[in-house]
């Protein structure tokens, strides 16, 4: 019985050694926050995986957040000033209202966080230490390169319907509409700002929030007030989906090209099917995992992230994807972004 109680008792020292041991070397001494506009888009899925990933990797306690939909500004407040009271050292954020958000920002850089804004660009673009983002006004260049050289002859006379995400300018729907336009030839008056063109081939806009259903009721308000139309821009995938039903509804499916930007799996496929002619390829991950390094670095150096040449954000990329392509456009075929995509 004695061998048994002296037994347990080194069980006993052994466990406690082990409790007093771990957190020493398990508790992460950083804590960087990762703020999404949503948590179901694919898109901030995908990028929530790289940052996880990378934190894990480099020993980093990432905490997540999201709002409630796309536009909640209210949240995302919420969620900076959380991780400014939890010590945070940096914030990587999707801002949903990018000049709304612009104050709070500039309080959690006072109280010494670094600020990465992926993807959206906050306005101004410096009121974060930097921003790690797709070439949006790129990836709308392309689509609407591509569209114009496709429709041939018969884009001097296209009825063109854009599906934007809302009526608030914000930054990266501004530049993705912009660049699709000016792509496609039409005189965008002012490149930071969208609706004050004045080229009679554009029937008219319809709000998304960048989801399906809203693609879709945008989609049906605007064949009201043009039944011919045959080009459709979307700010993302989700949206274009939502078009494409309310297009097959009215059975117009076959007469009406659609382009979109994002690179998402179902996205891609959509492009092997015909849904889409043509998207522009972003990369989240990457803008995730390497916006978590640039915080650690920051923090260990001082050394805030670099723009890339001739920009004033680091671009992470964009490739165009389609299964029809066109001179002058470079592009690969569905089969391949189906090797790259999320989601």
């Amino acid at each position: 019985m004695s061998f048994i109680k002296e037994s347990f008792k080194v069980v006993l020292l052994a466990a406690s050694v082990m409790m007093i041991a771990l957190p020493a070397t398990a508790q992460p001494e950083h804590i960087v926050g990762l703020i999404t506009k949503t948590d179901t888009n694919p898109f901030f899925v995908k990028m929530r995986e790289g940052a996880k990933a990378r934190a894990a990797e480099l020993g980093i306690e990432l905490r997540t957040f999201a709002g409630k939909y796309d536009g909640d500004n209210e949240a995302q407040v919420s969620a900076i000033e959380s991780l400014v009271a939890a010590g945070a050292i940096g914030i990587l954020i999707t801002p949903s209202d990018p000049a709304a958000l612009a104050d709070t920002v500039r309080r959690a850089r006072e109280a010494g966080l670094v600020v990465i804004a992926l993807d959206t660009p906050f306005d101004p673009i410096d009121a974060a230490d930097a921003t790690f983002a797709t070439d949006n006004f790129r990836a709308g260049l392309l689509i609407g390169q591509w569209a114009r050289a496709k429709m041939g002859s018969a884009a001097a006379n296209a009825k063109i319907a854009t599906l934007d995400l809302s009526e608030a300018q914000i930054t990266v729907d501004v530049l993705r509409n912009q660049g699709f336009l000016q792509g496609f030839g039409v005189d965008v008056k002012d490149v930071k700002r969208m609706y004050d063109e004045d080229d009679s081939r554009i029937v008219g806009s319809g709000m998304t929030q960048g989801s399906e259903e809203g693609g879709r009721t945008a989609m049906e308000s605007l064949l009201q007030r043009d039944p011919d139309i045959n080009l459709v821009y979307t700010i993302n995938e989700p949206a274009a989906a939502g078009a494409y039903e309310a297009l097959k509804a009215a059975g117009k499916e076959k007469d009406v090209l659609v382009v979109s930007v994002d690179g998402g799996c179902p996205g891609v496929r959509n492009i092997t099917d015909g849904v889409i002619g043509a998207t522009s390829m972003q990369f989240p991950l990457l803008m995730a995992s390497l916006g978590v390094e640039a915080i650690l670095k920051a923090e260990e150096t001082g050394e805030k992230p670099q723009t890339t040449e001739g920009l004033d954000f680091f671009d992470t990329g964009v490739t165009l994807i389609t299964d029809e392509p066109v001179d002058g456009v470079p592009s690969i075929t569905s089969k391949e972004g189906l090797t790259q995509c999320w989601g």
